[in-house]
């Protein structure tokens, strides 16, 4: 690939991103800037918007979130579910739970979607939940969610149900340098997204994907 191919993809990037943005409600835009005022930076719009899509296309019904103050991602979800189903968004951020909560609340005449927020680690609220009984999982945040999540996921999922790890190249992460396409940058994410793909990847439960979609999704489904 050469030069202009590379420039010709980041524009490419960056046209979907601002597309996206442009298409969001007033009230999603409002939580963004909420967000991100608190110290919240959020992901990319059209990730967030893919999974919103990827929520309808697999006909989810009961989704899991897990983040660390991914709140538009985690109102896109539930923008996908349609009004119906249930959404639990588990966050070890206070002020991340705060605002879902606080935009759920504003919602509720015009959805039946119920939320569960929980703000507390994913280790230690994952296995309380029962098992069977989610369609679709996304985490997203800080590098300690990923293989936790991971490990629990054959246990919650039902049958063909899909996982989807967001940020999977670390370009999100504050000390970046590089991230996952870089073999110098040895940063805590970085090398836990790597050592996740390769788990991922490996695991006869499941099949899986890379994509560039936002900052990189691996997306897993149950055999």
């Amino acid at each position: 690939m050469d030069r202009k191919q590379y420039t010709n993809l980041a524009q490419a990037w960056q046209y979907v991103e601002d597309h996206a943005r442009a298409a969001q409600s007033p009230e999603l835009r409002d939580v963004r800037s909420s967000a991100e005022e608190s110290g919240l930076p959020q992901s990319s719009a059209a990730q967030a918007a893919f999974l919103a899509m990827l929520v309808r296309m697999t006909c989810a019904r009961s989704v899991i979130a897990v983040g660390t103050g991914s709140v538009v991602e985690t109102l896109q979800l539930a923008s996908g579910l349609n009004g119906e189903g249930q959404l639990t968004a588990v966050d070890s951020s206070t002020q991340g739970i705060a605002l879902v909560r606080r935009a759920f609340d504003r919602a509720q005449d015009s959805t039946s979607t119920k939320l569960r927020a929980v703000n507390a680690p994913a280790h230690v609220f994952l296995p309380r939940l029962n098992g069977a009984n989610y369609d679709l999982i996304v985490v997203s945040g800080d590098a300690g969610n990923y293989a936790t999540t991971f490990a629990q996921a054959p246990r919650l999922l039902r049958g063909h149900g899909a996982i989807v790890f967001t940020d999977v190249l670390a370009f999100e992460d504050s000390t970046v340098h590089g991230g996952v396409p870089d073999p110098a940058d040895r940063g805590e994410k970085a090398t836990a997204m790597r050592e996740l793909i390769e788990i991922v990847e490996s695991d006869e439960r499941f099949s899986s994907t890379l994509t560039a979609v936002g900052t990189g999704l691996l997306v897993a489904v149950m055999n």
